[in-house]
């Protein structure tokens, strides 16, 4: 059900040169109810007073339906209105909000055997909602998973060290860094130099099989989608929520 309620910035850091992760609370102290994957709406006036909204994908890891904390990961957009907000919003200060929205949920009627998550900025996060999911589905179904996340650089790998500590301690959890200009210092394994859709090839996609989501930069859903198509996946086992960055 959707609702429209006040949050209120209780904790927040940098999580890459360009962007925060915000951790919010509901002022009316009320759980916030959503499905991994969805989204919230943030609500707010531009300088001249006319209303507008953006949209940021829950980050919680979701364990029970519900979540105390209502985490973000924002992106700075050199003179972007939600920027200038979220940006320098003081930790105590309140914001309008309204969700959850979307569709982008792992569903239990799956047939798959293998999922890959892939993603590129903060299109990641919502994989990191679905965390507590994805443990259960492995455990109670033997699910198998590939995140690939694409990044420029190390210092652009936002949650990594999260995903990297759960495919630790879950080897049907595989994390791929794509890396498409610089190199970590101390290469991780699965590390791989290139975009994810030069790399998807090397997992040797199973059309009969598997199941993708796609999270990010439109340009990289869009050459994604291209290449699954062309390796075979049926069009309804792909399933894509686009990023756009708007002032």
């Amino acid at each position: 059900m959707i609702e429209h309620f006040q949050l209120k910035l209780a904790d927040s850091h940098m999580l890459a040169p360009r962007v925060r992760h915000l951790a919010f609370e509901r002022a009316d102290g009320a759980p916030f109810k959503y499905m991994p994957g969805q989204f919230i709406q943030i609500h707010f006036n531009y300088d001249d007073g006319k209303p507008t909204k953006r949209s940021y994908s829950v980050g919680t890891p979701n364990h029970d339906g519900a979540a105390g904390r209502l985490e973000l990961a924002v992106s700075f957009v050199e003179g972007g209105a939600a920027t200038q907000l979220l940006g320098n919003l003081p930790h105590g200060d309140s914001i309008e909000a309204s969700g959850p929205y979307g569709r982008f949920c792992l569903l239990n009627e799956d047939a798959n055997q293998r999922y890959f998550l892939i993603a590129t900025g903060t299109g990641i996060t919502p994989y990191r909602a679905m965390l507590p999911s994805i443990e259960k589905l492995i455990a109670t179904r033997g699910r198998k998973f590939a995140l690939l996340y694409g990044a420029r650089n190390e210092h652009e790998l936002l949650y990594a060290d999260q995903f990297e500590a759960f495919a630790s301690q879950h080897p049907e959890f595989t994390f791929h860094a794509c890396l498409s200009r610089t190199a970590r210092a101390t290469p991780h394994p699965h590390d791989h130099h290139g975009h994810v859709q030069e790399v998807l090839p090397e997992l040797l996609p199973d059309p009969e099989h598997d199941i993708a989501y796609l999270c990010g930069n439109p340009n990289m859903i869009d050459a994604t989608f291209t290449q699954l198509k062309e390796l075979g996946l049926p069009i309804k086992n792909i399933r894509r929520e686009k990023y756009v960055s708007s002032r």
